[in-house]
């Protein structure tokens, strides 16, 4: 039976040994985190793992103790100097590779998350960002939700025995927002020759950012397109209110929007929790390399750091510095290349730093690690654009 407490005693129930998921994107249970930097005496000896995204999910959880250790994915601007100091683990795995190693590989004792108002006495909704807490929702012995009265709860998002939810804090917070890169003259022009390579009925996987953005906004002369991404954002809202995304010629999950969790703007939150063509599932699905390969026509879109002329593609460091992470995109390469008419497309500018600085080098660097390879093999093309 789930026992409501208040946010403060959340760190009564943390103990020395114990490691704790944290859910990221828009489940990261900020409410109790700000509890916890209260009390941060409590969290020494306690190691966090979550899978924080750049710009929307902001805690070092090392900082919150000497003796409190964490384990994280993604290198951010917070974590980086603990990343290099040691006190933050990271372990550079790709999307499903995480998925498996926390479903299987690494003990978990308590997950905290955000969750949508309980409407059912049996079940609770995972909302709109599901990605990896499915890996270690039955594992855990100890789950506490915070309950967000504006968190949406969509039809077709996975649902959980309630009893799997051992204790409640109440809150009601603005769902976070992830503001819109603005898209210069180089991205639309970039996006122009990206969309000449995308086909009616095709479906798309696509990150956030300028490019990816520009490149959203200039489908809007194509039919039936389909979406399997790791995230929405405002972009795919748009081309399916305009009808430019039916998901109809789609193999999988026929005439269904399928996403990980929602990154965009308050309309889009809004949008995410009642609109029935979406289908949130965990990255188990999205970035299944088998799941993906029955999608015909599946074209991954993707950016990066630098390129070199051997089609090596890196996408998380710079001068030898973690700077992000691999992510997702390598299993989206991966499933693009093995679809029938798959397509990878890497697009990103030529040129960086007032074009002093060119991303398209001879060789990547020896201190720095290739994210991917973009060279088209005999069965799939992939293709490079910059500009």
């Amino acid at each position: 039976m789930t026992s409501w407490i208040e946010a403060e005693e959340v760190a009564e129930r943390l103990k020395p040994g114990m490691t704790v998921f944290v859910a990221g994107t828009s489940a990261e249970p900020r409410t109790i985190l700000n509890a916890l930097s209260r009390h941060s005496d409590r969290c020494a000896g306690v190691r966090f793992v979550s899978v924080s995204i750049p710009g929307i999910n902001g805690v070092d959880f090392s900082a919150y103790h000497p003796e409190t250790r964490s384990t994280a994915f993604f290198a951010t601007r917070e974590n980086r100097d603990s990343i290099a100091s040691g006190r933050v683990d990271f372990v550079p795995l790709q999307y499903r590779a995480i998925f498996d190693y926390l479903e299987h590989d690494m003990p978990v004792d308590a997950v905290l998350l955000q969750l949508p108002p309980v409407e059912d006495t049996d079940v609770m909704s995972l909302g709109i960002s599901v990605d990896f807490i499915p890996a270690v929702l039955d594992k855990a012995g100890l789950v506490i939700g915070e309950v967000n009265t504006r968190q949406p709860a969509p039809a077709d998002s996975p649902t959980w025995p309630l009893a799997r939810l051992d204790l409640a804090v109440a809150c009601e917070l603005p769902v976070p927002v992830f503001p819109t890169a603005k898209i210069d003259a180089a991205a639309r022009e970039i996006a122009s020759h990206v969309a000449e390579l995308i086909q009616d009925g095709d479906c798309i996987q696509i990150g956030i950012g300028a490019i990816p953005n520009a490149v959203l906004g200039a489908l809007t002369d194509k039919n039936d397109l389909g979406i399997q991404s790791g995230m929405i954002t405002d972009g795919v809202m748009a081309l399916t209110e305009a009808g430019n995304v039916t998901g109809q010629k789609k193999h999988v999950d026929k005439g269904k929007i399928v996403t990980g969790s929602t990154l965009g703007s308050e309309a889009l939150i809004e949008w995410a929790g009642i609109r029935p063509e979406l289908r949130f599932r965990p990255v188990s699905h999205t970035h299944d390399v088998s799941v993906i390969r029955q999608i015909d026509n599946f074209v991954s879109i993707n950016s990066a750091l630098q390129v070199d002329l051997f089609g090596q593609v890196n996408a998380d460091m710079l001068a030898g510095r973690q700077t992000g992470a691999t992510g997702g995109s390598v299993d989206m390469i991966r499933g693009a290349a093995l679809s029938r008419g798959g397509r990878s497309i890497i697009a990103l500018n030529a040129t960086a730093s007032n074009g002093e600085v060119s991303r398209i080098v001879a060789a990547l660097a020896g201190h720095t690690a290739a994210t991917a390879l973009s060279l088209p093999n005999s069965a799939r093309g992939a293709s490079c654009i910059c500009l």
